[in-house]
């Protein structure tokens, strides 16, 4: 195949190593998490956190979080940590935490409920700089089994559904190219799309 002149890098984060988090290490996560919450100005401590599949990308592992508030806010974040050797217990924890008022009650036309936050950066050719973008999301209509990230019609990464639940990686905002997930069945057929600027640009 010929070289195409377009670089960009493509499925650089790990697929997710491990199950849902469960019994002491799901405590930490959620101590880690809720201690990021408590520093948001006015938000009230959330109810029961969702966890989403980890991703591992530049040594760290990130399990994103969501949980609603008794107000109907809803929080979302993730955890990170590393671990320096294999079957090492993580270590070097950290937690992000925001919140919005756009939920899935507010908005039920919604086919992808997605959160993303850029955790660092990737330098293209001719000084462009990509933002590497963790994106997270569930699926709110029946049959989904893969989520893709998508730059153009050039696939940058995929995760297999968990729960309804998914997380991506991928270079955002590259070659004039935006990130957009979609969600297909197992037999490949798309059953939603949805671009990280869809707000923006029904507010152009």
């Amino acid at each position: 195949m010929p070289p195409t002149g377009q670089i960009v890098p493509r499925y650089v984060a790990e697929p997710s190593q491990g199950p849902t988090p469960y019994g002491r290490f799901a405590d930490r996560l959620r101590a880690e998490f809720l201690d990021a919450v408590q520093r948001l100005d006015e938000v009230e401590e959330p109810g029961v956190l969702s966890f989403f599949p980890d991703r591992s990308w530049h040594g760290y592992t990130y399990v994103p979080v969501t949980a609603s508030t008794p107000s109907g806010l809803e929080v979302y974040g993730y955890v990170m940590y590393s671990v320096p050797v294999e079957d090492a217990e993580p270590t070097d924890f950290a937690a992000y935490a925001d919140y919005t008022d756009e939920t899935t009650e507010r908005h039920p036309q919604w086919k992808l409920d997605l959160c993303d936050e850029v955790i660092g950066g990737w330098r293209g050719a001719g000084g462009d700089v990509a933002s590497m973008t963790l994106v997270w999301g569930r699926a709110l209509v029946s049959g989904g089994a893969v989520a893709t990230a998508e730059l153009g019609e050039l696939t940058v990464d995929e995760c297999a559904l968990s729960d309804d639940r998914f997380t991506l990686l991928a270079a955002d905002d590259i070659n004039g190219q935006l990130l957009e997930v979609r969600l297909y069945t197992a037999a490949g057929e798309e059953l939603a799309r949805e671009s990280l600027y869809e707000d923006d640009e029904d507010e152009e």
